[in-house]
């Protein structure tokens, strides 16, 4: 089985911060954009902190009343060192570290731990909201019926919790990549487990198709 990867459902075009960015100027920000957070990044790209509406608030709790001095940057407010996670880990994965660290995004970072993206509750939250029955109906109707042309009963479709489970018998080798590959990219997939084989040809015994499913 396989699950999608936080490079698939993260947000590409990210606002941020550097870390001399004022402080009324990353309230702009949040408030222009209707966001609770951004990540402060330097003149690299590199995430040096995340700063959301909490810190904000939690910075004025901490004060008298007044307003905060204007010398006062995203670098003085922002908790670091920031938690990120890079493209290729695995939505349950991150979801999980989200939930164990208690944060609302994560910074998506490559190689170099240069900001690629970002990816928030909801990005990782939507990737389950699709109802199963919706998810079976589409995966027999659209892509083994429609796309691959195959009978509806050739392919028993299961679903549950995101996860499509795939057994039955296909009639060309290729196919099963391409069904598991056109599965894997159904919103609300987060797992597929392939049980299909090959028909037999010429009188030969089924052949199994043991790879589990990779798209």
């Amino acid at each position: 089985m396989t699950a999608r990867t936080v490079g698939e459902v993260m947000t590409g075009d990210v606002v941020q911060a550097r870390r001399t960015t004022p402080f009324k100027e990353v309230v702009r920000l949040l408030d222009h954009h209707r966001i609770s957070g951004l990540p402060v990044v330097d003149a690299d790209d590199k995430v040096l902190g995340v700063l959301s509406g909490s810190d904000l608030v939690r910075l004025q709790a901490h004060r008298d009343g007044s307003a905060p001095p204007p010398a006062l940057t995203a670098g003085d407010v922002m908790s670091s060192p920031a938690i990120t996670v890079h493209p290729e880990q695995t939505v349950p994965d991150a979801a999980r570290l989200m939930e164990r660290r208690g944060v609302e995004r994560l910074p998506v970072v490559d190689e170099a731990d240069r900001l690629i993206g970002i990816a928030t509750r909801r990005d990782l939250l939507r990737v389950f909201l699709r109802a199963d029955d919706d998810i079976r109906r589409q995966v027999t109707g659209d892509i083994v019926v429609g796309a691959l042309g195959l009978p509806a009963d050739a392919v028993l479709v299961s679903v549950r919790d995101g996860v499509v489970t795939l057994a039955g018998r296909v009639e060309r080798r290729g196919q099963a990549p391409e069904l598991l590959h056109a599965v894997w990219r159904l919103e609300g997939v987060v797992g597929v487990v392939n049980r299909l084989g090959l028909r037999a040809g010429d009188g030969a015994a089924p052949a199994p198709l043991a790879r589990a499913g990779n798209p």
